[in-house]
C-alpha cells in the first residue's frame, strides 16, 4: 500500500469521521442480514428446552422450527442450519439412525420446506448426533475409521438431499468425504445441490455448549483431536481447502471462527471462494457471559464481533446472535 504523502495539517484523518454519514459513506466493510446463517437447534418435544451453557438459546420443536424460519425469512436472513437433538435410545455404534430417512433432522427439513419455501436449510453431515461414543466417525477399537465412515457420511447425504436440504455442510473433517459426496450427489440426481465444506475445522475447546446442545458431549470418549486440525496450525487449513475444493465443494468454512479470524483472511486471499465462518457456542457463550454481568453493551459486542468476520474476508457468518443481528441491523445504521 502506498504511503500517504501529506502530513498534519493537510492530512486530518478525522476528517473522514466526524459524522455518522461521512463514516458509513467511506466504510470499508458492513454487516447485512443476507450474510448470516442462523443455527438451529431441533428437538422432538413440544416445549422448548433452555441449553444452560448457551444463555437465550433454546431447544425447539418442529412447529416451532417452521416458525423460527418465517421469522427469520421476514428479517432477510437467507438461510438456517437445523441440528437436531436426537432421542438417546436411538444412539448406535454404527449411526444407522443418521440416515434414516424420517430422523429429526430430515422431518424438520422437509416442514420448513414445505411451509416457508424461500428460505435456504442447512444440514451438518456428520454422525456426532447418532454416535454411541459421540464422535464424527465409525469408532472401531478405540479409533475413529476413516473409509466406512465415508459409506455413512454418502447415506446420510442423500437422504438430506432427499428431504429437501439447498446445503449439505460436511463437518467431519473425514479424509475425501466431499468427494464422496460429490460423486453420490451428481449420479443421483442432485447435481445443484451445494456443499458448504467445514474444510478448516479445528479440534477446538469452543465447541463444548454445542456439544451439550445436541447431547453428544456426555457420551463423547476421548477427543477429536485425530481428525479435527491442530489450533497450532495454519498452512495446514489452505492445505485442507485445496483439497476439499478440488474434490467438489462450492463454498468452504472456518471453524471456529473469532480466535481464526487470521485463518479467513489467508483463505480469502489464496482461493478467492466464498469464505464462511462459524461464530461457535463457546464464542456465544463467552460474549453472552459478559452481556448479561454487564461487562459489554449487547448490542454493539454483537455487530462488532460479526463485522470483525467481514473484516476478515468473509462472505457469511453462521451465527447464533443472527436474528438478534438482524433486529438491530434494521434499525441502526451501521
Amino acid at each position: 500500500m502506498r504511503s500517504i504523502a501529506a502530513k498534519f495539517p493537510e492530512f486530518r484523518a478525522r476528517r473522514l469521521r466526524s459524522t455518522a454519514n461521512i463514516r458509513l459513506l467511506v466504510q470499508e466493510h458492513s454487516l447485512r442480514a443476507s450474510d448470516l446463517i442462523w443455527p438451529i437447534f431441533v428437538h422432538d418435544g413440544n416445549s422448548p428446552e433452555p441449553v444452560p451453557s448457551m444463555p437465550g438459546v433454546e431447544r425447539i420443536s418442529i412447529e416451532a422450527t417452521v416458525e423460527a424460519a418465517r421469522k427469520a425469512a421476514e428479517v432477510g436472513i437467507p438461510a438456517i442450519a437445523l441440528f437436531p437433538k436426537v432421542d438417546p435410545a436411538t444412539k448406535t455404534r454404527e449411526c444407522e439412525e443418521a440416515w434414516n430417512p424420517d430422523n429429526l433432522a430430515n422431518r424438520a427439513t422437509r416442514a420448513v420446506k414445505d411451509k416457508v419455501p424461500g428460505i435456504l436449510v442447512m444440514l451438518d453431515v456428520a454422525l456426532d448426533p447418532y454416535n454411541a461414543l459421540g464422535h464424527d466417525g465409525i469408532v472401531v477399537g478405540g479409533r475413529i475409521v476413516n473409509d466406512e465412515t465415508l459409506a455413512c457420511l454418502e447415506h446420510q447425504a442423500l437422504q438430506h438431499a432427499k428431504a429437501g436440504a439447498d446445503i449439505l455442510g460436511p463437518s467431519d473433517m473425514m479424509d475425501g468425504r466431499i468427494g464422496v459426496i460429490r460423486k453420490a450427489m451428481e449420479s443421483s440426481g442432485y447435481e445443484d445441490m451445494i456443499i458448504l465444506s467445514y474444510a478448516a475445522k479445528y479440534a477446538s475447546v469452543f465447541y463444548g455448549p454445542f456439544r451439550d446442545a445436541i447431547g453428544s458431549g456426555r457420551v463423547l470418549t476421548g477427543d477429536k483431536r485425530t481428525y479435527q486440525m491442530d489450533p497450532a496450525n495454519s498452512d495446514e487449513a489452505l492445505r485442507m481447502i485445496q483439497r476439499d475444493l478440488d474434490e467438489g465443494a462450492d463454498m468452504v468454512m472456518v471453524k471456529p471462527g473469532m480466535p481464526y479470524l487470521d485463518i479467513c483472511r489467508r483463505v480469502k486471499s489464496t482461493f478467492g471462494v466464498p469464505t464462511f465462518a462459524y461464530q461457535v457456542s463457546g464464542e456465544y457463550a463467552m460474549l453472552m457471559g459478559a452481556i448479561e454481568k454487564g461487562f459489554l453493551d449487547r448490542e454493539l459486542a454483537i455487530i462488532e464481533s460479526l463485522t470483525a468476520f467481514k473484516r476478515a474476508g468473509c462472505d457469511g457468518i453462521l451465527t447464533y446472535f443472527a436474528m438478534d443481528a438482524a433486529e438491530i441491523l434494521s434499525r441502526t445504521d451501521r
